[in-house]
């Protein structure tokens, strides 16, 4: 079991949202020391975290946050964008854009501090998905998530024999600004956050962190027709 009490956590986007609700639990949960990484550090309020700048898009600015941050044995990739840019509409840029944030945006910090958690005695990544990793709403955004969940599942085979735990994270929509303009039922970012660190503490491969994404993983095994009802005949 991963223990979070005296554990050194970094957080990609910690200055709001899932993220900001993900740094208070962990101090709640007794944890020693807790990164939250923002663009503009300035942005992180909590009053005992250790803000770090850090553009998960830009190698120099990962590689400059794990040499800041060498004692982590706990590394928490939530940031991410929703672009949701149409396949046949949008600008190609934005779709190679939503990618480079939420597929390859987690795989150059997980690269980065792998190995110091690593030498750290071992530890846990947690990767935040979405339920649209399992149904092809939102254009290039399902499509990231939909990627960062297979490599999420490679890293955790990789990883299992370096002492590294491995916990994908699947939500719908949250209460948030990313979803500040959806009109539909939401939970919140503490309970997300509450039973992504349950996940952690109990070496989960996965949390369905609410009903939405427990009902479409279920759905996974059927016919089409149940996800995408437009296709009935």
């Amino acid at each position: 079991m991963t223990a979070i009490a005296g554990s050194t956590v970094l957080v990609t986007g910690g200055s709001r949202g899932i993220g900001k609700a993900l740094v208070e639990d962990l101090y709640t949960r007794g944890a020693k020391k807790v990164y939250a990484t923002a663009r503009d550090p300035r942005t992180v309020t909590h009053p005992d975290a250790v803000a770090l700048a850090l553009e998960v898009t830009d190698p120099a600015s990962v590689a400059a946050a794990a040499a800041a941050a060498g004692d982590v044995t706990i590394l928490i990739n939530n940031a991410g964008a929703a672009i949701g840019a149409s396949y046949l509409s949008s600008p190609i840029e934005d779709v190679r854009r939503e990618f480079e944030t939420n597929f390859y945006g987690p795989l150059h910090t997980a690269r980065a501090f792998v190995p110091i958690i690593e030498a750290n005695g071992g530890g846990h990544l947690l990767n935040v998905h979405s339920v649209v990793s399992w149904i092809a709403l939102g254009g290039s955004y399902s499509a990231s998530k939909a990627a960062l969940w297979s490599q999420t599942n490679s890293l955790r085979v990789d990883l299992n024999p370096r002492g590294i735990n491995v916990t994908g994270l699947h939500v719908g929509y949250v209460e948030t600004d990313l979803a500040a303009h959806v009109d539909a039922p939401k939970v919140s970012p503490e309970s997300v956050a509450a039973l992504a660190l349950d996940g952690i503490e109990s070496d989960a491969f996965e949390v369905l962190a609410d009903e939405t994404s427990r009902q479409v993983k279920a759905a996974l095994s059927g016919d089409l027709e149940a996800l995408y009802p437009q296709l009935a005949r």
